[in-house]
């Protein structure tokens, strides 16, 4: 049996308070994982020891925090009474006093951790579409002639980039273009001005950058559409917001990241000593090359020189007037010959021209034109006579159809009242007037009986 307890009757085991609190401790710890806890901070206290102390609360309950050193003294705000947090813990139990508590591993504003849950699913999400990817991140201009800072005008950012540009390359030139860089304005005003500048085609480089500040201060770095810009922009873009320990959106997408804004100046810029140093080294060699060409150029002179005194003057002009002599010849001979062939073509030219003369085209044309008149009228003449011999044979024709030719055999046409042509005598009464028509006039007729045909 353990000094802890004292048995009395069979398996009875009493427990000390200190063992008690240890195996409750021991429970609660084993049966509780790491826990994220949110609610409102009381009875802040930081003792000479720095730990701190304080109570974590809500509407309905209470629980007693202690977060020890050194991670007390890495929060990134002041705990005070009344403020809204959100921890990570372990649930544990103190056993000196039996007090149920938690210990706090890491503590933010509550604020701050939604941004930062907000955060971490963006970057999540632009990391499994590539957009973090070295493969897709573009170099550097080694000697930029002109960067464009976005940023806050006023900040103390633009002033460490500019006191870095004079002092490693004042021959650099360095355009703010200003942009609200906290604030609900801030992320769409540092989109459009990235879309703008990449369009301007002013720029080698661009340089997004701000002074350091909480999670939410530096929400408009982690907003996406300020992340397309970067990503989608047609220039190299280098981030550097906030400290060194800050990191955001758009230092994951951009080309480059920078710890500080003066050490993304430093990278930037090349130095201006360093830059002097192998000016000088170029123009060492420079001399050196240009002395080695003047060397050779004076030997060639001189093999020059001695080509021309071999050879004087009399014997090229000599050689030359013969030269003369002989183009001369062959320019007359040329000349003739130009000459022969222009007259043996003219001569040419005029025979074609006298065959095609206009005063025996139009004798030929008009012989042409007598033939082609002799034919036209005698074809005129032919289709006359056949024009005049169908015309008689239709009019045969159409005498031998005709009523009248009828007449003229003796016979008549008898006509009512109405001048229509009586086709049978059945419905004309007696005293209705008739006309006959004859083939030499007409005789008007009354009917004087009428009878049926049987």
């Amino acid at each position: 049996m353990s000094e802890d307890a004292v048995e009395y009757g069979a398996k009875r085991q009493v427990l000390k308070p200190s063992t008690l609190n240890r195996l409750a401790r021991d429970l609660i710890e084993g049966a509780l994982p790491l826990i994220w806890i949110e609610g409102e901070l009381s009875n802040v206290s930081r003792p000479a020891s720095g730990h701190l102390y304080f109570t974590l609360k809500d509407s309905a309950a209470q629980v007693r925090c202690a977060m020890f050193k050194p991670r007390s003294t890495w929060l990134r705000f002041r705990p005070i009474d009344g403020t809204h947090v959100l921890a990570r813990a372990r649930v544990s139990l103190y056993e000196a006093r039996g007090e149920f508590q938690l210990l706090v591993e890491h503590m933010e504003e509550a604020g701050e951790g939604a941004l930062r849950r907000a955060f971490e699913r963006l970057k999540a999400k632009l990391q499994t579409e590539g957009l973090f990817d070295a493969s897709r991140k573009r170099v550097l201009p080694r000697y930029p002639r002109r960067i464009g800072v976005i940023t806050s005008a006023t900040g103390a950012a633009i002033r460490d980039v500019l006191s870095v540009a004079r002092r490693r390359c004042p021959m650099s030139e360095i355009e703010i273009l200003p942009v609200p860089v906290q604030g609900r304005e801030a992320a769409p005003a540092i989109a459009a001005m990235l879309h703008a500048a990449s369009r301007s085609t002013r720029y080698d480089v661009l340089l997004l950058t701000r002074g350091g500040g909480s999670l939410e201060d530096l929400i408009a770095f982690n907003d996406e559409d300020v992340a397309r810009a970067i990503v989608a922009s047609a220039v190299p873009v280098v981030s550097a917001v906030g400290h060194e320990i800050d990191f955001s959106i758009s230092d994951f997408v951009a080309d480059l990241r920078a710890p500080t804004p003066s050490a993304a100046a430093e990278l930037l810029l090349p130095d201006s000593d360093a830059l002097r140093a192998t000016l000088a080294q170029n123009r060492a060699r420079i001399a050196h090359a240009w002395n080695r060409l003047a060397r050779g150029a004076s030997q060639s002179l001189d093999h020059l020189h001695a080509r021309l005194l071999a050879r004087h003057p009399r014997q090229r002009l000599a050689n030359g007037a013969e030269r003369l002599v002989a183009l001369r010849a062959r320019m007359r001979r040329c000349a003739l010959a130009k000459t022969q062939s222009g007259r043996t073509r003219l001569s040419h030219l005029d025979a074609r021209l006298r065959l095609t003369h206009p005063a025996r085209r139009l004798t030929l044309w008009s012989r042409e034109a007598m033939r082609l008149r002799e034919r036209m009228l005698s074809a005129w003449a032919r289709a006359a006579q056949r024009d005049a011999r169908r015309l008689s044979a239709l009019a045969r024709a159409l005498n031998a159809v005709s009523p009248l030719e009828v007449l003229q055999r003796g016979y008549a046409i008898l006509l009512d009242e109405n001048g229509t042509v009586l086709r049978s005598a059945r419905g004309v009464a007696a005293g209705t007037s008739l006309t006959a028509r004859l083939r030499d006039g007409t005789l008007p007729l009354i009917v004087r009986e009428h009878e049926e045909p049987r």
